[in-house]
């Protein structure tokens, strides 16, 4: 039974496999094409996050929700709409000392929050990051670079792969003396876009760094592969 079983299971993939061997069984030209667009970035998006330990769980709450209420109103006074600002849930734990004699002692309670901001004008980004740091705000994580219009770039690194692929093709089948015949196959390949991205870095340093994101920029790639047939 389990070598029947066993055949049962590799006979698709032999069938699968020589489908596609009999179906390929003719002149041809697979060719990748490859697109590239180079964007500035012109909005951003950081995280900030608010941590504080205090003796009580209430006190613990009560600061870390003074801290993110003082943040979210700055920022709604130099223009960010407040549907671009997103406040993660209250995180509350206890934090115990544990002395080497004796039993774990309670030293306090821990709260957390998380805010993401969505920046879309960049020439008020080093007033939000420092406004942040006076707000108390204990650590600002990663700093991404975007683009607003991201689907356009995309739209255009794939129109440039899909050019690439038919350039390749137009010459490998002229060099060898052929004719391209049409198209057999495309598989499309979508890579997408890395935004430009500051971490590993101090607080301070994080900030200095985003005064250049004039000089940044992201780049967005793009990939087809294609089977021509050919004559």
């Amino acid at each position: 039974m389990k070598n029947l079983l066993r055949c049962l299971m590799v006979f698709p993939a032999l069938l699968m496999g020589a489908v596609y061997a009999q179906e390929l069984d003719f002149a041809h030209i697979e060719t990748t094409g490859y697109g590239e667009v180079t964007a500035q970035p012109d909005m951003a998006e950081f995280t900030v996050q608010v941590e504080k330990l205090t003796k009580t769980s209430e006190q613990a709450k009560q600061s870390v929700d003074n801290v993110v209420s003082d943040f979210i109103r700055h920022l709604t006074e130099v223009g960010i709409s407040r549907e671009n600002i997103v406040s993660g849930n209250l995180s509350l734990s206890p934090r115990y000392r544990y002395p080497k004699d004796g039993e774990q002692e309670l030293v306090g309670y821990r709260a957390s929050r998380r805010i993401t901001v969505s920046v879309y004008a960049l020439d008020k980004l080093n007033t939000i990051l420092d406004s942040a740091l006076g707000d108390g705000i204990n650590r600002v994580d990663n700093i991404r670079l975007k683009v607003k219009d991201q689907a356009g770039y995309i739209q255009a690194a794939r129109m440039a792969a899909i050019k690439d692929a038919k350039a390749k093709a137009r010459s490998l089948a002229k060099g060898f003396g052929m004719a391209l015949n049409g198209i057999w196959s495309i598989r499309y390949n979508n890579v997408s876009p890395r935004p430009v991205l500051m971490r590993s870095m101090a607080t301070e340093e994080k900030i200095q760094a985003a005064a250049g994101y004039q000089d940044a920029a992201i780049t967005i790639r793009d990939q087809v592969n294609v089977v021509y047939r050919i004559k």
